[in-house]
């Protein structure tokens, strides 16, 4: 099947949401006739393992592939179509976070596949990440410290099944944030921005973005473009409990880079290590411990905006 778009549902992103939105985009297919193909993911990762055997089997016949779910699919499928640079990637979110469709400039929230497939296809950065034997591409944001430690939290709650049930999945990240507020400890980390050293100590996270979103909305940085050819890292430490939980409400309007205890750095290769080892997260998935080296590859992915 030649030329024809292809489609990688989870049917398990917002709690059934997206099984919901691909029965509309199907419908419409149909409708209008237009030819594809279709497969919903099994397990975690399946959506990688699909996009890069379909790719492989097409090869350079090969156009479009469109997920639907999360950002943990479009993370996938990203990661699936890593060698593949030709495919154009469109993406329907109806996951719980959406961070993917804040910034790479989603315009509208509608699931019509007929308009989506007519908007612009443009050019963006992506992240790579390497930590022990793993080497993998991110699309919003990678981050050690507390926010992994959160997103790990946030991905075990049993309470996400039923705030993507009432449509309120922006509030799992602040559920869980409030719950690891007790437990959690800051430590001293290193971080080599372009190869200068920086090293400060009580460090609650360093977080490296492509764009400025994350945990479901929040500016983490406010400046960051998923276009501009660099990364953005960002520093928060010797804070208390509180006025942590201050600058968490200050994110969602990213004012809190206005706060003496946070740093912003940009650059092209950023390392972070922790004294002690840190969680780290790619995309709100919790993969691993620093050390972790974080890269850019400028405009290698193709998207449908």
């Amino acid at each position: 099947m030649k030329n024809s778009i292809y489609f990688i549902i989870n049917p398990l992103a917002g709690n059934g949401r997206s099984l919901r939105v691909w029965k509309k985009v199907k419908a419409e297919l149909e409708l209008k006739s237009i030819d594809y193909r279709s497969f919903l993911t099994d397990y975690s990762g399946h959506a990688e393992i699909l996009a890069r055997q379909i790719a492989t089997i097409q090869d350079y016949h090969l156009k479009t592939v469109i997920g639907i779910g999360g950002d943990g699919t479009i993370h996938e499928i990203v990661n699936g179509l890593s060698e593949f640079n030709h495919v154009q990637i469109g993406f329907i979110p109806a996951g719980s976070g959406n961070d993917f469709k804040r910034g790479y400039g989603h315009s509208r929230e509608d699931s019509s596949i007929f308009l989506r497939l007519k908007r612009q296809v443009k050019s963006f950065d992506l992240g790579q990440y390497q930590t022990g034997q793993m080497n993998r591409s991110f699309v919003n944001s990678i981050g050690a410290g507390f926010d992994a430690y959160v997103a790990k939290l946030s991905n075990e709650m049993e309470v996400k099944k039923l705030l993507n049930k009432l449509r309120a999945g922006s509030l799992i990240y602040i559920t869980a944030l409030l719950k690891g507020l007790m437990n959690y400890q800051p430590s001293t980390v290193t971080v080599t921005v372009d190869d200068t050293v920086h090293v400060f100590e009580n460090v609650w996270l360093a977080a490296v973005s492509n764009h400025p979103f994350y945990g479901g909305g929040m500016k983490i940085s406010p400046a960051a473009k998923p276009d501009d050819g660099v990364l953005d890292l960002i520093v928060v430490h010797d804070l208390s409990r509180l006025k942590l939980l201050l600058l968490f409400g200050l994110v969602f309007a990213g004012k809190h880079t206005r706060l003496k205890e946070v740093h912003t750095f940009t650059g092209k290769e950023i390392k972070i290590a922790g004294a002690a080892p840190l969680m780290i997260h790619a995309d709100g998935e919790y993969i691993g411990e620093t050390p972790v080296t974080v890269t850019l590859r400028p405009k290698s992915i193709k998207y449908y905006t």
